[in-house]
């Protein structure tokens, strides 16, 4: 029995070592430039944003405030009140949503972490966030056209944490919090994906998240709810899934519905929606999910 436990610790420890060297740089890269952009650029993004209230762009604000919600390196407690404060302004609605909604799904620290799923599934998570926020602006101005639809009573511009003199022991300390946060996820993460290795055989995945494509964007949309708790955590278990057969649609969905139903984030999100709100945004994730998915695997 003895033998038998050892000899399966030394298959884990080989699979959770080779995972480790291949995706730890990229984690180190997100740290590093992840802290970079929210120490030193995190308010220049913040403001440009701020400044577009004085535009009359229309509905060509929205596709700016995705793309910036995607610059921002803020997580959803940080990206709701700084958004009640761009509201307080004067900020429209509709370009809120997008940048929040692109916000929720993707940073920078996350972009660059996803780099080790290869060039084709970085550029297909990106495209595929910014259009999701571009569609939840949309959603937003033409059914929300004469009412408000968010709620930030409540709701203050958050303290800036990143306020020491000394502009190297600033960055440094932004370094250690992103560490200490993302820090335990990342080995669970890699944990994860070796137990997969060794225990799930690979027909599996292909059946569950490839073989039957529309299937297969279902059941990774859906588990992409429970499942998701940290998105540098994911990124070796979709890395594994992906090697295993998993469709790159499917991995669309799971990167879209994670981040949007952690659990974390929907308390936030119910607070400054409400209910009525809040249920539109869940149809409208999931939906989103699965038509990007299945319209990857098509175009794929």
């Amino acid at each position: 029995m003895l033998e038998v436990i050892q000899r399966e610790f030394v298959y884990l420890w080989y699979y959770f070592s080779v995972q480790f060297e291949q995706i730890f740089k990229f984690w180190i890269l997100g740290m590093l430039i992840g802290s970079a952009v929210s120490v030193f650029l995190k308010d220049r993004i913040h403001n440009i944003f701020r400044s577009l209230g004085d535009k009359k762009l229309g509905i060509l604000g929205i596709p700016i405030a995705s793309a910036l919600g995607i610059a921002s390196p803020l997580c959803m407690y940080g990206t709701i009140p700084i958004a009640a404060s761009f509201s307080k302004s004067g900020m429209k609605d509709d370009w809120l949503a997008a940048f929040m909604m692109s916000s929720v799904l993707l940073n920078p620290q996350l972009i660059l972490y996803s780099m080790a799923l290869g060039t084709t599934a970085l550029v297909v998570r990106i495209t595929s966030c910014f259009f999701c926020g571009i569609a939840a602006g949309l959603l937003v101005r033409f059914r929300y056209r004469n009412k408000s639809f968010f709620q930030f009573d409540g709701f203050d511009e958050p303290q800036n944490r990143d306020t020491h003199p000394n502009i190297i022991l600033r960055y440094l300390k932004n370094l250690w919090r992103n560490v200490r946060a993302t820090g335990l996820y990342f080995l669970f993460g890699i944990l994860l994906s070796a137990l997969f290795q060794r225990y799930v055989p690979t027909e599996v995945t292909t059946t569950l998240f490839g073989g039957n494509e529309a299937w297969g964007v279902l059941m990774a949309a859906t588990i992409g709810v429970p499942l998701y708790a940290c998105g540098g955590g994911t990124i070796p278990l979709l890395q594994q899934w992906l090697w295993d057969g998993m469709s790159l649609g499917s991995a669309v969905a799971f990167m879209i519905t994670g981040p949007a139903t952690k659990i974390t984030n929907l308390g936030a999100l119910k607070i400054v929606l409400g209910i009525k709100r809040f249920v539109l945004y869940i149809a409208f994730v999931m939906l989103f999910s699965l038509a990007a998915g299945l319209l990857v695997n098509l175009v794929a």
